[in-house]
C-alpha cells in the first residue's frame, strides 16, 4: 500500500459511509473554485494502523464540516492522505511527494513520534508551516514553523507524573511503592525517567523500572516481575496494545494491579475488564466538559458514529481523534487570520496568537511551540469507558477517581 492515495473530496460521502448532510451545520455557500489541497500521511497499515484509522476518521470529519460550511477562502479543500505504513523513512519520502509531486498547498503532521520528527525534516526543506499533534519529545522540535497541537505543554515528563502522584494523594492513601514497565520507544522512555524524577522528588520508594523493546507482543516474564514486586502503583511508559498484553499476562497468573497508569494506549484498553480502573492522560473523550461547545458536541457525536462504522474496538472519541481534530483547526485558524496560503505568513501569526479549538484556548508560547503549561487531564476505565477524573474541576460529572 506504498503511496496509495485516499482522496476526499467537497461533496462526496466519507470512506466509511456517511453523508456531509449527517454531520454537516446549516449549509453555508457552496465553494467554488480550485480546490485547496492539504496533505498529510498516517499509519494506515503498519503496527499503528489502528491508531492510524482513528486520526484519518477525525480529519475526514473536520474537512467534511469545513466544506459544508463555505470551505477555506472560498474554495473547496481536498485531503490528501497517504500510508506511511507507519514507517519513518516512508513518512519522509511520501512528505516530498505531496510537496514536490502532489503539489498540495498545506501540510499537516503524521501521527507518531518518529514519523513527525521525519516529516518534520521535510516541511523544513521546504519551508512549510508545520501542525503536528502527537510529538511526545517536543525539546526535539526545532523547527522555527513548528506549532504543537498537544497539549501537554514544554516539558510533560515533569508535570504528567506529578499529576498522576497528585490524583492519587487526593485520596489520602498515596502509592508508596511504585514500579516502572517501560518501553525502549525515545517518548515513552523519557515518560518513565520523568516518573523516577517525580518519586525521587517526594522521597516515595522506586521498585525499579522494567525496560523492553518496542514491538514487543510477550510480556510473560516482565508481569512475573510484576507480580513479585507487588507495588501500590505499576506506572507503565507503553504505547498502542502494550498495556492490554501485559494484562492479559498479569492475568495468566492470577495477578491483578492494584492501581496502575498506561501513557499511550489503545482506545480498546477500556472495553478490556481486565483494565477496570485503569489510568491514563486525556486531552479529549466524548463525555462533558469536552462536549460542552457546540464544536466539540458535534464532533464527537459524528466521529462516535464513523468509529463503529468503520469496527474499531473502541468507538469513542477520545485524546487520539480530539488531538488531530484540534490540529486541523489550528491550521484553518492560521489560514483565516491571514487570508493567505503563505507558509511564513501563517506561522508568523500563530506565533503571536491563540487559537480556541475542541480542546480549549491554544497559545504556542512554550517552547517548541507548544503551550506554555501542561493542560493534560487523567482519565479512568470505569464500566467499559474512559471517564475524566482529574484535576477536579475537569471531571466527567458525577466521576470519582477510584483507588483501591
Amino acid at each position: 500500500m506504498t503511496g496509495r492515495n485516499v482522496w476526499l473530496r467537497a461533496g462526496i460521502a466519507a470512506v466509511v459511509g456517511f453523508t456531509m448532510s449527517a454531520i454537516a451545520p446549516a449549509q453555508a455557500q457552496q465553494p467554488t473554485g480550485k480546490p485547496i489541497r492539504i496533505g498529510q500521511t498516517l499509519s494506515l497499515t503498519g503496527g499503528f494502523a489502528q491508531t492510524g484509522l482513528a486520526h484519518r476518521i477525525a480529519s475526514e470529519i473536520f474537512v467534511e464540516r469545513l466544506n459544508a460550511k463555505g470551505g477555506l477562502l472560498g474554495r473547496p479543500v481536498e485531503y490528501v492522505v497517504l500510508d506511511d505504513q507507519s514507517k519513518p523513512d516512508i513518512s519522509r519520502t511520501l512528505y516530498e511527494r505531496l510537496i514536490t509531486a502532489d503539489n498540495v498547498d498545506l501540510i499537516i503532521g503524521p501521527y507518531g513520534t518518529a514519523n513527525i520528527l521525519a516529516a518534520m525534516g521535510v516541511a523544513q526543506r521546504y519551508h512549510k508551516v508545520f501542525i503536528e499533534n502527537t510529538l511526545g519529545q517536543p525539546q526535539l522540535a526545532t523547527y522555527e514553523w513548528h506549532f504543537s497541537a498537544t497539549i501537554g505543554g514544554p516539558d510533560a515528563t515533569s508535570t504528567l507524573p506529578v499529576k498522576v502522584l497528585d490524583a492519587y494523594a487526593s485520596t489520602g492513601n498515596p502509592p508508596k511503592k511504585v514500579l516502572i514497565v517501560a518501553s525502549k520507544f525515545p517518548s515513552a522512555n523519557d515518560m518513565a525517567k520523568g516518573m523516577e524524577r517525580a518519586l525521587k522528588a517526594r522521597g516515595t520508594e522506586e521498585l525499579g523500572m522494567l525496560e523492553y523493546e518496542g514491538g514487543t507482543r510477550d510480556f510473560n516474564s516482565i508481569a512475573a516481575r510484576v507480580k513479585d514486586a507487588d507495588p501500590d502503583l505499576m506506572f507503565m511508559a507503553s504505547l498502542g496494545v502494550e498495556g492490554s498484553q501485559l494484562l492479559e499476562a498479569l492475568n495468566r497468573i492470577g495477578y491483578k494491579p492494584k492501581r496502575h497508569f498506561y501513557l499511550y494506549p489503545s482506545g480498546v484498553m477500556a472495553a478490556d475488564p481486565l483494565a477496570d480502573n485503569a489510568l491514563s492522560y486525556s486531552a479529549f473523550e466524548d463525555v462533558e466538559p469536552y462536549i460542552s461547545t457546540p464544536e466539540g458536541a458535534a464532533f464527537a457525536k459524528e466521529y462516535d458514529a464513523r468509529a463503529a462504522k468503520a469496527g474499531l474496538p473502541y468507538p469513542f472519541a477520545d485524546s487520539q481523534a480530539g488531538n488531530e481534530y484540534a490540529g486541523w483547526e489550528i491550521l484553518i485558524a492560521g489560514v483565516k487570520a491571514t487570508n493567505s496560503l503563505d507558509d511564513k505568513k501563517i506561522a508568523e501569526w500563530l506565533d503571536k496568537n491563540e487559537v480556541e479549538n475542541i480542546e480549549g484556548k491554544r497559545d504556542f508560547s512554550g517552547r517548541s511551540h507548544t503551550t506554555a503549561t501542561d493542560m493534560q487531564q487523567l482519565k479512568q476505565v470505569q464500566k467499559g469507558r474512559w471517564v475524566t477524573i482529574w484535576p477536579l474541576d475537569k471531571r466527567t460529572p458525577g466521576a470519582q477517581l477510584v483507588a483501591p
